[in-house]
């Protein structure tokens, strides 16, 4: 935001009645000591007491909520100024609901071509691609002298739209970034309980108007059909027909299940999972089109039935390639490997195309990071097993090939090298370097993993969606 815009007084003077929308003062952050600077968003009045809505610049708007005047500065309080628009405070982009540690990322979106493997010096030395790699380590170089690029987002900070712009379709389950407006800057749905799980929403939903008055919405967990209250849901899971995601079991290992549904086929169910989503996900633009889209959800089974854990969207037909258009793991599932697993079906479903995939552009920070993670372990485990040929001394592959091996797309896997630092120029020519430590650090990172996806448990076969008739 930009302070200059905004009208700073330290007086004692300002009363409740002073403090509007579009105000910034210290906010007592609740059990903390700390007084972050916040944005009123949205004040009303309940049971006598005036409550005040606010946003904590530079923090994700998970943490956005309601509080009374004895957790605000009247101090230090910011006005905006009359002669200008009241600035607008810019939020996080795209979450996935996947957490991982956070690095800083140097991106790039350089085409890449194959080249012809090159001689490495050292064991586990893998030969680059010349041209691409040139100027991609060009294009760090010079990143670290200008600001960070579009999908390098700081918290707080709005990553830029640049996929697609103009695209006329409506688009359901789209990681893109959208503008916020005033009404959905606001939480409106307090709880939901979904199964055995009682869940505290992050963001707005467009639930009917009715039930987010209610203190808490029920959903069914098997078709998350809504209802306002226990014995509504009772009555309703009574006649409910369903125990799994409607659709085709495309995947069993164990516990694990992952259900393809189809938007066009299964409107309700996918505009439903959309709902549900959106109280997760801020990214998300909420549209009743799911028709385009395919659902992959994916669920643990108990004697009662299959229990939604998580979810991927798809588009049946991607001019870019894109694998994924929205991704979640919900909150009772996350920090447990679930996310990962959902990332990892998405590779080996293009694997089974027989197609390079990437998610959907841009990415937010935590999205960004939560796939780093996964590209990282993935090319390091290939690059860690592949073996030289009769003849070599040293193990060769290009970019191309770690690409078609992983399914990853060609810019990912270079972003990926130069963010693991892991490509350097000798003798020549670029060339792949794994230290012992990081070799020592994956293995480690691998031997923790209990969940996996098991190819042998995937039973699909890709389908053409060029042609509308199939949809």
């Amino acid at each position: 935001m930009d302070v200059s815009k905004m009208c700073v007084t330290t007086s004692s003077e300002f009363s409740l009645a002073s403090v509007v929308e579009g105000c910034q003062l210290p906010v007592h952050m609740l059990k903390t000591d700390e007084w972050p600077l916040a944005e009123i968003v949205s004040t009303k009045e309940e049971d006598g007491r005036q409550r005040f809505y606010v946003h904590y610049i530079d923090y994700n708007k998970r943490l956005d909520e309601w509080v009374t005047e004895e957790r605000l500065d009247l101090r230090r309080i910011q006005f905006p100024r009359k002669d200008r628009d009241a600035p607008t405070t810019t939020t996080q982009g795209t979450t996935t609901g996947l957490n991982t540690p956070k690095k800083k990322e140097p991106s790039s979106t350089l085409p890449s071509r194959s080249g012809s493997p090159v001689q490495s010096p050292e064991p586990h030395h893998m030969a680059g691609t010349p041209n691409v790699l040139s100027a991609a380590l060009l294009r760090k170089k010079a990143q670290k002298r200008k600001l960070p690029s579009s999908e390098e987002v700081r918290p707080g900070q709005a990553a830029k739209p640049t996929g697609r712009p103009g695209f006329g379709r409506a688009r359901t389950g789209s990681m893109a970034v959208h503008q916020d407006d005033v009404v959905t800057r606001v939480k409106n749905v307090q709880m939901i309980e979904l199964g055995r799980h009682r869940i505290k929403p992050w963001y707005f939903a467009p639930y009917p108007q009715e039930m987010t008055k209610m203190g808490c919405i029920y959903l069914c967990e098997f078709c998350l059909a809504y209802r306002k209250s226990s014995k509504c849901l009772e009555r309703h899971i009574k006649k409910c027909k369903l125990k799994h995601p409607p659709g085709d079991e495309i995947y069993r290992k164990h516990t694990i299940s992952f259900f393809e549904v189809d938007g066009r086929k299964n409107k309700v169910y996918a505009q439903n999972l959309c709902l549900l989503a959106k109280l997760f996900l801020d990214h998300k633009t909420l549209y009743y089109d799911t028709d385009p889209f395919l659902f992959y959800v994916m669920t643990e089974c108990d004697s009662r039935g299959n229990h939604i854990v998580g979810y991927f969207s798809k588009e049946k037909e991607s001019t870019e390639d894109y694998n994924v258009a929205c991704i979640l793991a919900l909150p009772p599932y996350q920090r447990k490997g679930y996310g990962r697993l959902l990332i990892e079906f998405s590779y080996e479903l293009s694997k089974f195309e027989g197609k390079t995939g990437s998610p959907e552009k841009p990415l937010s920070d935590l999205g960004l990071l939560s796939y780093r993670s996964y590209w990282s372990q993935a090319i390091l485990d290939l690059l860690i097993n592949t073996k030289p040929l009769e003849g070599q001394e040293t193990p060769q592959i290009t970019i191309s090939e770690i690409s078609e091996l992983t399914s990853i797309k060609k810019d990912d896997v270079i972003s990926t090298l130069q963010w693991l630092n892991l490509i350097h120029y000798y003798k020549g020519q670029y060339i792949i370097t794994l230290n012992k430590e990081l070799i020592k650090t994956h293995l480690r990172s691998m031997g923790k993993r209990t969940r996996t996806i098991d190819s042998k448990g995937l039973h699909w076969t890709p389908r053409d969606w060029s042609k509308r008739g199939k949809w």
